[in-house]
């Protein structure tokens, strides 16, 4: 380790200690020495200069909070001396400079994608089958029992088949070597399943912002067609559904297959008509192959969650300086979590490419956060208590380092949840701070695979996208390898520059949207599915 401590940005008044400080340590730093007032853990702040109560903190060149005692130069800071405060943003101030990385190393590059008849480009071949109300979840589960062991979608895991050595009498692990081998009926199709609690029973405007969200994983380009059960009564019917899928794509060629039971009669009856016609379905988008696309049709979700204190210095800054690669190359990366950009809006304001799409932006994030305060809650509050024990104490600093994933390019479109993306470059798109909440959405806004980076470790994935980790920290990848994809650690450690942990990153997507290299998430079967609901139940 070069240095135990680091100042991310030239007007910042703390540092971020690297490695664990004890009580009494002198380190030099920036040509001065600091005495270590209190014991200080890696990822946590120590104040560089001495603050008064009211005095402001600043981290990444942004206010990220405010001191609420006296805090010697040296010391650590806690949820005790400090309370998160931000800037107040109305409007452009200035239109940021940009300098466009080099990317003549990708330009003629290309993945090995699913073309779609509208001109999207998959980097998954999934059919999917899902409900427009919560009444339809156990029949989604008996076609998703039926599907996945006939189909050997999913082989037997290692849990299951020890299971089935206890019930022998063995208590002894199986030998993966040795276990039998199930073989799939189809190579180049997923079948996948998702349900959820919505649809009925809340206000009208949930249900139509639940059927945006459904008509885009339909439009996904990582879907080749789709299976759709309705009850006939809910609030979510089907006309609502057609009438949001028609809006994304008025032309949509892909095979939507639509079964009402209340229409159809027994549930035997309308179980067996669905697995015919699916089958069938099935069948011909097995027959779809993978084919050269340029590197313009992916569409990069940029989502964080269990994060840390080195999240915004190695992890996010080098999946920002990828995004920044991509958009160049003329993708689309989607930055959410709006709750999670408080603090940075003037930065990324000045980054919008007009004063119509400025504003819109501001009207969803005071929307947004007067609707928290509504409920007795507010931004403020956002940080978990993970976020907390590794450094992250106010949601400024926080949302500091979390807009670090959208890089420094223009903003060229803003989004509110349910709406999908249209415009190369970066999108910033409304959604909850909630890992898969927010991953969910971006996924239904296009989103064709999905980075999501952590500091404390999470197994979230996607059902229809490969969800990729990038861990911020080598401590992380080491103690849990079987959900990390890339170890960030080296920035921290001055192995690697961001840039260079950059391009890594955009070179390990591109494998994965290829198919060569298969996300741990999707190893692990990880396909997690949550809607935002927005309004109260009725």
């Amino acid at each position: 380790m070069k240095n135990k401590l680091i100042k991310v940005h030239p007007d910042d008044n703390v540092a971020i200690a690297l490695i664990d400080l004890w009580q009494g340590d002198k380190i030099n730093f920036e040509g001065e020495d600091v005495i270590i007032l209190s014991d200080v853990k890696a990822k946590h702040k120590i104040t560089m200069v001495d603050l008064e109560p009211e005095s402001k903190i600043f981290m990444y060149g942004v206010l990220v909070g405010k001191a609420t005692s006296s805090i010697k130069r040296g010391d650590v800071l806690t949820v005790d001396n400090v309370k998160h405060q931000a800037s107040i943003t109305t409007g452009k101030t200035e239109s940021t400079s940009y300098i466009k990385p080099d990317i003549s190393k990708w330009k003629d590059k290309t993945f090995m994608g699913y073309h779609r008849e509208d001109g999207q480009v998959g980097t998954a071949n999934t059919w999917l089958f899902f409900p427009l109300v919560f009444c339809e979840n156990r029949n989604v589960e008996l076609l998703k029992d039926v599907f996945e062991k006939e189909l050997s979608l999913h082989k037997s895991t290692k849990q299951r088949k020890l299971l089935r050595n206890l019930i022998s009498g063995n208590d002894i692990d199986f030998n993966e070597e040795e276990s039998e081998k199930e073989e799939e009926v189809f190579s180049n199709v997923n079948v996948r399943f998702i349900t959820h609690q919505g649809g009925c029973g809340g206000i009208r405007q949930d249900a139509v912002s639940l059927s945006k969200l459904l008509a885009g994983y339909v439009n996904n380009p990582n879907v080749a067609g789709a299976t759709v059960l309705s009850l006939g009564c809910q609030n979510l019917q089907i006309d609502i559904f057609q009438k949001a899928l028609d809006a994304i794509n008025p032309n949509l060629k892909k095979p939507v297959l639509i079964y009402e039971q209340q229409q159809e009669g027994t549930i035997d009856d309308m179980l067996n008509k669905i697995i015919r016609e699916s089958f069938q379905g099935i069948k011909k988008a097995n027959e779809i192959q993978r084919k050269p696309a340029p590197l313009s049709k992916l569409k990069l979700g940029l989502e964080c969650g269990g994060s840390d204190g080195f999240s915004g210095i190695s992890a996010n800054p080098s999946l920002g300086y990828a995004s920044d690669l991509l958009a160049a190359l003329g993708g689309s990366p989607i930055l959410s979590e709006f709750p999670e950009l408080c603090g940075v809006e003037q930065e990324l304001v000045n980054r919008i490419v007009d004063d119509e799409k400025a504003k819109r932006f501001l009207e969803l994030m005071r929307a947004y956060e007067d609707a928290a305060e509504a409920s007795g809650s507010g931004f403020d509050m956002n940080p978990s208590p993970g976020n907390i024990k590794d450094g992250l104490i106010t949601d400024a600093m926080k949302s500091a380092g979390a807009a670090k994933k959208g890089g420094t390019s223009p903003i060229q479109d803003i989004l509110d949840y349910g709406e999908y993306v249209t415009k190369p470059g970066l999108n910033l798109l409304c959604t909850p701070g909630n890992d898969v909440e927010s991953t969910t959405a971006m996924v239904g806004s296009g989103a064709n695979v999905v980075v999501f980076t952590t500091g404390l470790g999470t197994p979230t994935g996607n059902p229809i996208a490969p969800v990729i980790k990038l861990s911020s920290n080598s401590i992380l990848a080491a103690r849990m390898p079987d959900i990390i994809d890339i170890d960030s650690g080296a920035v921290i450690k001055g192995e690697k520059t961001i840039e260079e942990m950059g391009e890594e990153i955009l070179e390990y997507i591109i494998n994965v949207a290829s198919g060569e290299i298969t996300s741990k998430a999707d190893q692990n079967n990880q396909n997690d599915f949550i809607p935002w609901k927005r309004g109260v139940s009725l």
